[in-house]
């Protein structure tokens, strides 16, 4: 009876052990693990470009150490909410530059202001939503003159229905998410409407500098496409050519 007794406690005490001896290899692996690889965001699923990004779209997954690079994201509320510039493939490591606010959104120290149409002389009619456009003045008397060195942001561009005017065919700012130029051109050209309102994305001072000159009515507005614009908002981010808002 000692003897089987003995024996059971042996048997019990290498087993306990061998889950000790286990349990130490586990954490020890899980710690080496952890620094030597690190938590990145993903998305779930494949995300085409311009869409807006939910938690529910977002995991983590652990890559190595050594093929991690500082524009990766790391934390869900960085990419929860935003919208991507490029398509992103499922259990794609996502970095910063693919995804922004969203694109037509005024930056740091800027408004939307729609500009009346009694201070617009001419719009070019390739214009649409996400371009960069240049602004001259041009006046009864007095010499015609650019008012802003940097090309502004269109905020939107709507027809006289209140439909923003774009292709029917080849949505422009879907191919400037995507980076396709092509589709771009094409969208540019095609259009569903004439421009009749305006929205510009500018600073205060932009803006009052307009009014001042405009509400006389003697000066008014030429709004010109500016080949700035043409992947502003998509190709610049896939060089890394970010600004600091």
């Amino acid at each position: 009876m000692g003897r089987s007794r003995n024996l059971w406690l042996s048997v019990t005490a290498a087993v306990l052990s061998a889950v000790l001896v286990y349990g130490l290899y586990m954490l020890q692996r899980q710690q080496l693990e952890k620094q030597e690889t690190v938590a990145v965001v993903v998305p779930k699923r494949f995300v085409a470009a311009g869409e807006r990004l939910e938690n529910g779209d977002l995991e983590w997954v652990r890559m190595p150490l050594a093929a991690y690079t500082p524009d990766m994201v790391t934390e869900l509320e960085s990419a929860a909410g935003k919208e991507t510039a490029v398509p992103l493939g499922k259990g794609e490591a996502i970095l910063d530059w693919k995804i922004n606010e969203h694109l037509l959104q005024p930056r740091s120290g800027e408004s939307t202001f729609q500009i009346p149409k009694e201070y617009i002389r001419s719009i070019s009619n390739g214009i649409r939503a996400g371009d960069k456009v240049l602004i001259y003045a041009s006046g009864e008397g007095g010499e015609s003159q650019r008012l802003f060195e940097e090309g502004v942001v269109v905020a939107s561009v709507k027809s006289s229905a209140n439909v923003e005017v774009d292709s029917l065919e080849q949505s422009y700012l879907l191919s400037m998410a995507e980076g396709n130029k092509e589709g771009m051109y094409v969208a540019r050209r095609d259009a569903n409407a004439m421009i009749e309102y305006l929205n510009l994305n500018l600073r205060e001072e932009q803006w009052l500098a307009i009014d001042r000159l405009c509400k006389g009515g003697t000066v008014k507005l030429v709004v010109a496409y500016s080949p700035e614009s043409f992947g502003q908002l998509g190709a610049d981010a896939a060089l890394g050519e970010r600004e600091d808002e």
